[in-house]
């Protein structure tokens, strides 16, 4: 028994609805294939950035100790300066209390 007339058509528009649906498909994994290298660049940068964030605050932090010790210094120097000249004979007295016995 052959098929009906309106029946082959059906056929044809299953076809053509089928071929639609490929290439649609097609789209949207290119689409997918194309957001998903972007996503993964974007994380790539992400990490250098970070990795430069943290190379950048542990100089930061390197050169915050430096201003404390020159500040440290710096206050130690203002006072060795700032103290009235002392007498030998205090001079000799401190000393001869630091050195080792």
């Amino acid at each position: 028994m052959p098929w009906p007339r309106h029946a082959s058509r059906a056929v044809v528009d299953l076809q053509h609805e089928n071929h639609v649906l490929a290439l649609k498909l097609l789209k949207a994994n290119s689409e997918l294939r194309l957001k998903t290298l972007y996503a993964e660049r974007l994380e790539y940068l992400v990490h250098e950035r970070s990795e430069r964030v943290d190379e950048l605050n542990a100089k930061l932090e390197q050169y915050r100790q430096q201003v404390r010790r020159l500040g440290l210094e710096n206050e130690i120097l203002t006072a060795m300066i700032a103290a009235p000249p002392r007498s030998d004979f205090a001079a000799q007295s401190d000393a001869a209390m630091l050195a080792p016995k």
